[in-house]
């Protein structure tokens, strides 16, 4: 790696005691690691750790701002996540619910036994279709939700979770326009993001798009080899495979795809995440309780997943932290990762949210060294 750019201006703050985090983030710029980038810990309406430095843009000609807005892939999927248990606590819906209480269509090749938990925790048997899905076709949530409705799963549904990397944005969304009348990027917005005052968007208005960060493909990513995948595996990966700068385009951002398509500041999802962690009132607006937020992360399969080819355990959206192995010494975090490394948690332990973003993907598909080293600097720091 270069070391072109020896001294990247880093903006923001940290509270006494946190130094090293922001030593380690300015360090990442320093080895040509990243691009552009936020990192941010949010404890009891503060910010611990608020920090962001570098580029926006592949050319380098438009300074990284507090506000500005990479795409995060996966990490889209714990926001989503709120949205269900935004809706557990309202009671308009239960984590045991069949699926077909409120589509009855979803029912077909035997999935009228799935429960929503199970759908939200990658059980379906739909991580992707038999026939092929088109860039196009991600853009039309309903028509993509009408098709894995009426799809033959690929393994039995609800005995082995196989994650639904793209798809699993399309029954999620159907379920809360079926139950709240709402798209998901506008339930979201309307719901949790407006009283909350949070900065994310799920589907990114045209009004925003001059704060939008270009995603930039991973230097030295490794291709994945076929030779060692499964037929689930390589079906699964082809089928979308969306490429790493897709989300460069208009059409993909105005979008609105719950699992890989949220834009938003590390500053705005540690303060989501940091909000949950103490309990689900911010703002004079109390969203959630603790019994909604312990059914979210209660576990609804451990096993090794038969796509990602890894062990995991699956609350109703989001990873469980299970051997403090993903987010943090404390196993009663969760969160989610996306594709590239950025990440948001919620550590109630602590009572804190913390997320990293970038653009500068990096080549891991999981445990980016840019994320862990964060992760790891921050924990030291809290003691």
């Amino acid at each position: 790696m270069s070391h072109a750019n020896t001294e990247t201006k880093i903006n923001g703050h940290v509270a006494p005691g946190f130094e090293g985090v922001r030593d380690v983030f300015a360090a990442q710029f320093e080895s040509g690691a990243e691009v552009g980038a936020s990192f941010a810990i949010y404890k009891d309406g503060d910010y611990l750790v608020d920090l962001w430095a570098g580029h926006a843009d592949k050319a380098k000609t438009k300074a990284w701002a507090r506000d500005t807005l990479p795409n995060v892939w996966s990490t889209t999927k714990a926001v989503t996540a709120l949205c269900f248990a935004l809706l557990v606590e309202r009671g308009q819906l239960s984590y045991d619910d069949k699926v077909v209480k409120y589509w009855p269509e979803f029912g077909a090749h035997g999935k009228d036994q799935l429960t929503i938990g199970q759908v939200l925790s990658h059980q379906a048997g739909l991580s992707t279709l038999r026939e092929p899905i088109s860039t196009e076709d991600l853009y039309d949530s309903e028509g993509l939700a009408a098709r894995m409705a009426a799809a033959e799963p690929l393994w039995e549904p609800g005995t082995r979770s196989g994650y639904h990397a793209i798809t699993f944005a399309y029954p999620a969304a159907e379920l809360v326009r079926r139950v709240s009348g709402k798209t998901l990027g506008q339930f979201f917005r309307e719901e949790i993001a407006e009283p909350w005052k949070i900065d994310f968007h799920i589907g990114l208005p045209e009004s925003e798009e001059d704060r939008v960060a270009e995603m930039l493909a991973a230097v030295n990513g490794s291709a994945l080899d076929p030779a060692n995948m499964t037929d689930l595996q390589k079906l699964t990966f082809s089928n979308p495979a969306p490429s790493e700068t897709l989300p460069n385009e208009r059409a993909w951002r105005a979008a609105e795809i719950g699992s890989a398509n949220g834009r938003g500041s590390a500053s705005a999802l540690a303060k989501l995440f940091g909000n949950v962690a103490k309990g689900g009132t911010a703002e004079g607006v109390s969203l959630f309780s603790a019994k909604s937020l312990d059914a979210l992360t209660k576990e609804q399969i451990f096993n090794e997943d038969l796509v990602l080819g890894l062990p995991g355990s699956w609350g109703a959206g989001v990873l469980r932290n299970l051997g403090g192995l993903l987010y943090g010494p404390n196993e009663p975090s969760y969160g989610h990762s996306g594709w590239g490394g950025s990440f948001a948690m919620s550590d109630p332990v602590e009572g804190i949210g913390i997320s990293y973003v970038m653009n500068q993907m990096g080549p891991d598909l999981a445990a980016d060294p840019r994320a862990m080293a964060l992760l790891a600097a921050s924990y030291e720091a809290l003691g």
